[in-house]
């Protein structure tokens, strides 16, 4: 009998594990902690404070980051939606729709988002919107966005409906249920676990995506990712570490929200 393959059981795994996990949260939460010193200074603590939150909604640069901030909301909310429409509609083709031709290379170009480096995907849009005489702004931010989310929806609700066993759709056409009865009525209500995931997953994508985002804006069009680098261009302020605090408290609570969502279908 083969011996089952343990990782952990490697000399060094726990410390280059501990290493890791330093560089990616320890930046994260020196800007979390940041954001509630009372000093101005990015280098003296002056104790707690809650001036710099208060600072985003009423301070100089409010009505900036308000503004990029509805734009964003509004952009990952509308993306998040096409994008998962498109990426049920998809996981049903390629699923459930049995063996067809192409059906390899379909798949290729809905996972080709992923595997492309942002920043050519950046600018493979910029210039396809260029070529097209199509103006920048909160439109163009909205295509791409749709297009970039697709696999990220696609992929959790293919998932899930690969753990569907195809007998809970011929019992209802057993019982005389058409093919749209059995899926609409049957098979998404089982699916919609994979479909939440998929959709909080495109939202973060969308709402936290800078690179594609600063490519295809137009002038004077701002989401929060851009705002929060313009500002930043001019110099690191504690008002920045609040907004990017509270961006990643909404990213953590759309995880959080993905993951209990996921656990509670697998209890189930």
């Amino acid at each position: 009998m083969r011996a089952q393959f343990d990782i952990k059981t490697y000399t060094g795994f726990r410390a280059i594990a501990l290493v890791c996990l330093f560089i990616l949260y320890a930046p994260l939460i020196v800007v979390a902690v940041y954001s509630f010193n009372a000093s101005q200074s990015l280098t003296n603590w002056e104790g707690v404070s809650l001036r710099w939150y208060a600072d985003v909604f009423t301070g100089p640069e409010s009505g900036k980051f308000k503004q990029a901030a509805r734009n964003s909301f509004i952009i990952a909310t509308v993306a998040a939606t096409v994008a998962t429409a498109i990426a049920t509609l998809a996981a049903t083709g390629m699923v459930r729709g049995g063996r067809f031709k192409l059906r390899s290379l379909s798949f290729g170009l809905i996972s080709l988002p992923i595997m492309v480096p942002e920043i050519v995907l950046a600018v493979a849009t910029l210039i396809f919107f260029s070529s097209i005489g199509f103006d920048r702004g909160i439109m163009t931010i909205l295509l791409a966005h749709i297009a970039f989310c697709i696999p990220f929806a696609y992929l959790p609700i293919a998932a899930r409906m690969q753990g569907i066993e195809h007998s809970y759709e011929q019992a209802a056409q057993d019982l005389y249920a058409t093919k749209r009865q059995a899926f609409t009525k049957i098979l998404l209500p089982l699916m919609m676990p994979g479909i939440i995931s998929g959709f909080l997953l495109a939202f973060i994508v969308s709402l936290d995506d800078f690179i594609i985002t600063n490519f295809v804006k137009g002038a004077g069009v701002e989401t929060l990712p851009t705002a929060i680098f313009g500002s930043v261009k001019q110099g690191i302020k504690p008002n920045i570490m609040a907004i990017s605090t509270m961006l990643l408290g909404v990213s953590i609570v759309m995880v959080t929200i993905s993951f209990f969502v996921s656990k509670a279908d697998a209890i189930r």
